[in-house]
């Protein structure tokens, strides 16, 4: 989940510094919160503190494609347009 949180915060323009300060608390803290297994009370303040809803922190974005590179293993990430 943590990566979906940053995602939010990079379509938000939101630092995750910044994120963690509007829920008083440190980024660190945070971190381990997404990270881990967060109460549904915490995706709450998370998805208020970014203005969206808890599920939009468990979607992925519908516009990209994610793929991974059958190769390497580097996700590919295409913008349908």
């Amino acid at each position: 989940m943590e990566l979906r949180v940053k995602e939010v915060c990079k379509e938000k323009n939101i630092l995750f510094k910044n994120l963690a300060e509007k829920l008083g608390i440190s980024d660190i803290a945070l971190r381990k919160q997404v990270q881990g297994n967060p109460t549904i009370e915490t995706l709450e303040k998370i998805a208020s503190a970014l203005g969206v809803s808890v599920t939009e922190l468990f979607e992925e974005q519908k516009d990209n494609l994610n793929i991974t590179c059958p190769h390497c293993g580097k996700p590919i990430n295409i913008k349908v347009e």
